[in-house]
């Protein structure tokens, strides 16, 4: 289950990304976002991750026409950006089921799955290796 709809008009849905998993909860409203109880701009000073999030509701046509909350938790703040986004997505699509064919135009419906490669023994790093040496 990656979402669904709440008695009090919200939809709810799961976004991941890397080690992030973003809450997202999408009400009829003036535009307002709370990530972890801090604004936009406040948790997400860069522009670049604010466009980020900005871009399902661009592709759907709903620029300011919900209010977002958020909860957010693991990764950085790319990680937390992307699972937003994701979370934003799918409760746009549980909230119309039309949006569907731009959301997956613009590529917003995906999960990206790629994770940190794990570290391998004898080696610094997961795939640097140590100076090879002759003799």
């Amino acid at each position: 289950m990656v979402g669904k709809k709440l008695e009090d008009g919200r939809v709810h849905a799961v976004g991941r990304r890397k080690t992030s998993v973003a809450r997202v909860y999408l009400q009829r409203g003036k535009g307002e976002w709370h990530i972890n109880g801090r604004s936009l701009s406040e948790y997400f000073p860069r522009s670049a991750y604010q466009t980020i999030l900005e871009k399902p509701f661009q592709t759907t046509d709903t620029v300011g026409e919900y209010d977002v909350k958020v909860n957010v938790r693991g990764g950085g703040l790319t990680g937390q950006a992307g699972a937003i986004q994701l979370g934003i997505a799918r409760a746009l699509l549980i909230e119309d089921e039309e949006r569907r064919v731009s959301l997956r135009r613009g590529g917003l419906l995906t999960r990206d799955p790629r994770r940190v490669e794990r570290k391998k023994y004898g080696q610094p790093k997961a795939r640097k290796r140590f100076q090879f040496s002759k003799r």
